[in-house]
């Protein structure tokens, strides 16, 4: 995997795609998303880990509401990544999200993840480079764990521009369903972009062993998630499942 520089990838989706095409083909892609999470479930015997990163309102939230409408929630369990808590922070940064990876027959979908640890805190300079190239080789290990024991792991980096996050922020002002999402940090936060861009191009670069990054453009709300639909139905295939037979009584 070569060098990542996103400002040279676009946010946007591909000039030849038409919208109104490119969504009927994502909600084809649910349909086909909740029959293959039925198997899965069913079959138990693969899971699947779907991580989302991004800047704040890159459309985290609206990806999972709106891929994942479908799909039974028996099957599926968002997990959010917040600050850490007391007790947490007292533990390894791998500790709080070791317990959250899926079982087999799952989907699990985390809303930011175990690489805060080496974003924002990078960022913010709360620890070391030296911690911070630890915790890639640590990340990489955990990762290379979850793939040969049975999860596939899909990353996703939804990749807006500082100009649709701005007025997406300044939406959150305005609209009456989404003020409860503002926080005036989030804009205070938009000062260190340049610093943020480096510390994902060198997470994108340092962990990609077992899981390959995807980077998204998520300025256009269809074509992201028309992106991640696509990816997760082709993964699902790949597994080729079969219903289970009938289950033998126990005598």
């Amino acid at each position: 995997m070569g060098t990542i520089e996103l400002k040279k990838i676009s946010t946007k989706a591909p000039d030849h795609l038409k919208k109104e095409e490119t969504k009927k083909e994502l909600e084809n892609l649910k349909e086909q998303l909740e029959k293959l999470q039925n198997l899965m479930y069913a079959e138990s015997k693969h899971s699947l880990l779907v991580v989302l990163q991004g800047m704040d309102a890159s459309g985290k939230d609206g990806t999972i509401k709106n891929v994942f409408q479908a799909v039974n929630p028996m099957g599926c369990r968002v997990v959010a990544f917040k600050k850490p808590t007391e007790l947490e922070m007292k533990h390894d940064f791998l500790w709080r999200v070791h317990s959250q990876v899926p079982e087999l027959g799952m989907i699990h979908i985390f809303n930011r993840s175990h690489y805060e640890d080496v974003l924002i805190q990078r960022v913010h300079k709360w620890v070391d480079e030296k911690t911070i190239r630890n915790r890639f080789v640590h990340i990489n290990n955990f990762e290379k764990l979850l793939t040969e024991t049975g999860t596939t792991v899909l990353k996703f980096y939804l990749h807006v521009s500082p100009e649709e996050q701005l007025e997406r922020l300044e939406e959150r002002l305005s609209d009456e369903t989404k003020k409860w999402k503002y926080n005036e940090n989030d804009l205070r936060e938009r000062e260190r972009w340049p610093d943020y861009m480096k510390a994902y191009e060198d997470a994108f670069d340092s962990c990609h062993e077992a899981a390959p990054w995807q980077i998204v453009p998520a300025d256009q709300n269809w074509y992201k998630e028309y992106v991640i639909a696509k990816k997760v139905v082709e993964t699902l295939e790949a597994f080729k499942m079969k219903f289970p037979g009938l289950k033998k009584s126990e005598s």
